[in-house]
């Protein structure tokens, strides 16, 4: 149970910040305070500072209005602190992460009386590597076939040595805090390569530059931390690192995953591997033709000598065995598939994620060699790390051991991936868990044709479950849209989020009343794919000309000719997501309404999440279709083959679901604060003549409704 006087600091805290404020108290803001809370605060410990219990996760659908941020702020902070935890804030967007960082947490701290300190945690990569710029200043490189391995992979820029020259300055007069992000200006991404490093090349405290280094500044900053912002990426990215390599070990945070409907994509992202054969061939030339150097740089190292002694063996048998799998990925990827559609033969899916016994029998000797092949690799990157240690003796020269780390670290990198790959390749899946989906993928690279091979898990849920839930102090999910069709399982079953944890729909601040939800008679279905698109076109001709709009639509194709058959007139009214910059079209919508003038926006999905249009910036939302996604990518079609194979029906219960969710995303467009009102027109007649439409309706807000 919650102890007394903790409970009294979160009430008093929460008062303070209301009056301070003058913030009118909001009924699922208090709901949504409590409840996590009783979560957080009901956590039991053993006498070893161990979690006891397994009712440490809260799930909290909160919509627009809810004051959410402010809400598990003030419930978590306090509990937090007071069981010697950090609190881990983890968004999905750089938008909702500004916001936490530069406007809530700063307010806290100032009204509600809580002392506390907080930091912003990013990756490695997203810092500058101050050796790597030392580097770039005296226009060298680590080593000359590192210069040679970047000019193969990574474009340079003529204006490199400019830019290190600025960023130098910049960042020991401290005015830069060497993070990519805060940098006045976008930096390409090939030029970024060749200024940072991943955490295989990074020496860390043998690094002669450790004292000044960005990411570890950062670090002891994050030490210090009683709230660190992150993003999903890169908890999941921690997570994949064992956890505790870039953020506290899970098991000393109470992480908040706002936004936590991202999470299972974000996930799922994480776990897949990709493998393209030429791109492979070309590092391992480059490897190849290293080799020489390598040897009269460190053969003076016994186990280095030994090692490299290896390589041109184990690099003379992948040559042909990955020419033969590249080979053999052609003949597999161009089956003809009856489609006769040309972009139908660029990816091959197999059915069940089931590799033929060929290919599985290739990945099994790719893989052997591949492990043989990082084992080597990894043993001298070990090596060259302690030799810049003073301490230890390996009879290796600190600068030569400084200079050759990083392209042995990265080939190390290279060669684990490629592991990892055929490793989920030539694997079995078990007979009573959904399958591993694995497809090709033919293109071409510069000209030059290249097979990509891909796997990937079809849900998250087990990995999540296992290192992410099971091994947190505790954790609370919210999101405006957690639930699918009013229930919690979509999303259970998705992020591996067990029954027994608290779940619970918190009541909106808003009056639905203010809108109306209208199935015109106008909506058809959209399998008529032309009276579809006319009673579109038809509708939008209709709209009032001092009208704020927002068009959805579910393809790309249909947005571009119902744009082009509308007059001259209704065009000059319409703004395009296609036309213009997301940030630039808005920009654009809202000058226009300010002048009193009539301003359509056409957008796909992505603005159907996260567009803030309050007000008359938007009184009419227009969904032209039921937003059923079609699971035709190698992940979503592999679950759905595995579900149909279970007795199953994916539609009802992969789709729909999955519809209900994106449909009160689009509705959710409309209503941003207490005051708005307008219209929500649904232009697709399945809604009332399909057995899930009523479904699908259930689950929206209480909207007034005109169904013709």
């Amino acid at each position: 149970m919650l102890d007394d006087a903790l409970k009294g600091d979160i009430q008093n805290a929460y008062r303070q910040v209301v009056e301070r404020l003058d913030l009118t108290p909001r009924y699922g803001q208090r709901l949504m305070i409590a409840e996590i809370a009783r979560t957080l605060g009901g956590i039991v410990m053993d006498d070893e500072g161990k979690r006891q219990n397994d009712t440490h996760v809260c799930v909290l659908e909160a919509g627009t209005g809810t004051g959410k941020t402010l809400a598990y702020l003030l419930a978590a902070l306090p509990i937090a602190k007071a069981q010697g935890k950090r609190l881990v804030v983890s968004t999905a967007t750089i938008a909702l992460q500004e916001q936490v960082l530069g406007h809530d947490l700063p307010t806290l701290a100032q009204h509600s009386g809580i002392a506390f300190r907080y930091a912003l945690a990013k990756g490695r990569g997203r810092y500058v590597c101050v050796a790597r710029l030392d580097q770039a200043l005296e226009g060298s490189e680590p080593n000359p076939t590192m210069s040679m391995f970047e000019q193969e992979l990574i474009a340079t820029s003529s204006d490199f040595s400019q830019l290190a020259s600025e960023m130098a300055t910049s960042y020991g007069q401290g005015e830069w805090e060497g993070d990519r992000d805060s940098w006045p200006t976008t930096i390409e991404d090939a030029t970024w390569q060749r200024l940072t490093v991943d955490h295989r090349q990074c020496t860390g405290r043998r690094c002669g530059h450790f004292g000044a280094c960005a990411f570890f500044r950062s670090r002891r900053e994050l030490e210090e931390a009683d709230v660190i912002v992150a993003n999903h990426d890169l908890v999941l990215a921690d997570l994949a690192l064992g956890g505790g390599a870039i953020l506290p070990d899970p098991a000393d945070c109470i992480f908040v995953f706002d936004e936590g409907h991202h999470l299972p994509d974000k996930a799922l992202s994480h776990f897949a591997h990709r493998f393209a054969v030429h791109g492979c061939l070309r590092w391992l030339k480059t490897l190849k033709s290293s080799l020489t150097e390598l040897h009269q740089a460190l053969a003076i190292q016994p186990t280095v000598r030994q090692l490299l002694a290896k390589l041109p063996e184990m690099l003379h048998a992948l040559e042909p065995t990955l020419q033969e799998v590249f080979t053999l990925g052609h003949q597999l990827a161009e089956r003809p598939n009856g489609l006769g559609d040309e972009e139908a033969f660029k990816q091959t899916r197999f059915a069940k994620g089931q590799t033929p016994e060929a290919l599985r029998e290739q990945a099994q000797q790719l893989m052997k060699m591949f492990a043989e092949l990082s084992r080597s690799l990894e043993s001298i990157a070990d090596i060259l790390r302690e030799s810049l240690d003073p301490d230890k003796q390996t009879g290796l020269d600190r600068e030569q051991a400084e200079s050759w780390l990083p392209l042995v670290a990265l080939l190390h990198g290279r060669a684990l991936e490629a592991l990892a790959l055929w490793e989920a390749v030539s694997a079995v899946d078990p007979n009573d868990a959904p399958p591993c989906a694995r497809w090709i993928t033919l293109s071409r690279v510069g000209g030059e044709p290249e097979v990509e091979f891909s796997a990937s898990p079809v849900s998250a849920a087990h990995t999540l479950a296992k290192h992410l839930w099971g091994r947190c102090h505790g954790a609370v999910v919210t999101s405006a849209t957690l639930t699918a069709l009013g229930r919690f399982e979509r999303l259970q079953e998705r992020a591996g989020l067990a029954g027994r944890y608290r779940y619970q729909a918190l009541p909106s601040p808003f009056d639905y009343a203010n809108a109306v939800l209208s199935v015109p008679q106008a909506a058809t279905d959209p399998s008529n794919r032309e009276a579809h698109e006319q009673a579109i076109i038809d509708f939008v001709i209709e709209l009032a000309d001092g009208e704020a709009a927002l068009v959805l639509f579910s393809s790309r194709a249909q947005l571009r000719a119902v744009e082009k058959a509308l007059p001259d007139a209704v065009k000059a009214r319409v703004l395009a997501q296609d036309a213009l910059p997301k940030r630039e079209l808005l920009e654009r919508h809202r000058v226009a309404v300010d002048r009193g003038e009539g301003s359509v926006i056409f957008g796909l999905a992505s603005f159907a999440e996260g567009i803030d249009l309050p007000g008359e910036y938007l009184t009419h939302v227009v969904i032209t279709r039921l937003p059923f996604a079609v699971p035709d990518d190698p992940v979503g079609a592999t679950l759905a083959e595995w579900i149909e194979s279970q007795g199953g029906n994916p539609f009802m219960r992969i789709s729909v679901p999955d519809a209900s969710i994106k449909l009160v995303q689009a509705c959710g467009r409309l209503i941003r604060k207490e005051s708005d009102s307008g219209r929500i027109t649904l232009l697709d007649r399945r809604v009332l003549t399909r057995r899930y439409g009523k479904a699908l309706l259930d689950a929206l807000p209480p909207f007034r409704r005109e169904i013709a």
